[in-house]
């Protein structure tokens, strides 16, 4: 598992995730792309760390999602941020700047201005994968990290994730937390809702390329999924 930490703040937990190099696989891989880079960012300094989570420190919404992307995320140092037009990042911004979550509706760099409304953005994995496919030693590991924050954002009311892997992972995670699992235990499907202690947990596709492109998940339905987290929320 990821060390415990002492961490009482946000911050001091951000510090301790950029620090992390438990696990090998992933911190080769990560510091591999920031040194090839892709040629469309070959003027630019890649983060190559594990990304820790961002948003409003008093949020009532958790959005969830996988891992950092090798070019998004792992690029810029910041959760869906920097994968483009067509990622996950834009996307999942138009719907919160849509809902009034954001303030724009993109998230390019760490300096674009952006800034998220009673939100909080995370990820059950915070290292770039290779092929976007952690390990289940590799989410153990990170996992903690994902309980410890939601011990801190303690406004949360609503936790949106992203993906089957992220919806998983937000299960262990509440149970981390001493939380009893509803019976039967919560499935995952887009727009499932479920009550789970003192938090619903709404489950969505992820809104990956893959999956927008292909028509799996239109803007429509990603963005009923989170105007309906964000309800539940009391945003």
């Amino acid at each position: 598992m990821a060390r415990s930490g002492s961490g009482n703040s946000l911050e001091e937990l951000a510090a301790e995730i950029v620090s992390c190099r438990r696990c090998s696989r992933l911190v080769r891989f990560r510091e591999e792309v920031a040194r090839r880079k892709r040629r469309a960012f070959r003027s630019e300094e890649y983060w190559g760390k594990p990304v820790p989570g961002y948003g409003d420190p008093g949020a009532r919404l958790l959005i969830v999602g996988l891992a950092p992307a090798a070019h998004g995320a792992n690029r810029t140092g910041r959760m869906f941020t920097g994968d483009g037009p067509a990622g996950a990042g834009d996307t999942l911004m138009r719907a919160l700047h849509h809902l009034g979550l954001a303030n724009i509706p993109y998230s390019r760099s760490r300096d674009d201005g952006l800034v998220l409304r009673g939100t909080f953005l995370t990820a059950v994995v915070r290292c770039a994968p290779p092929g976007n496919r952690p390990t289940g030693t590799e989410i153990h590991n990170c996992l903690p990290f994902l309980v410890r924050e939601l011990a801190l954002l303690r406004s949360v009311r609503a936790i949106l994730s992203l993906g089957r892997v992220a919806f998983a992972g937000c299960l262990r995670a509440l149970e981390s937390r001493g939380l009893t699992m509803p019976r039967p235990r919560p499935a995952f499907a887009h727009g499932a809702t479920y009550k789970v202690g003192p938090y619903w947990l709404v489950a969505s596709y992820h809104p990956s390329r893959q999956n927008t492109q292909t028509g799996r998940l239109s803007e429509d339905a990603f963005l009923e999924a989170v105007e309906a987290a964000k309800g539940l929320a009391g945003l």
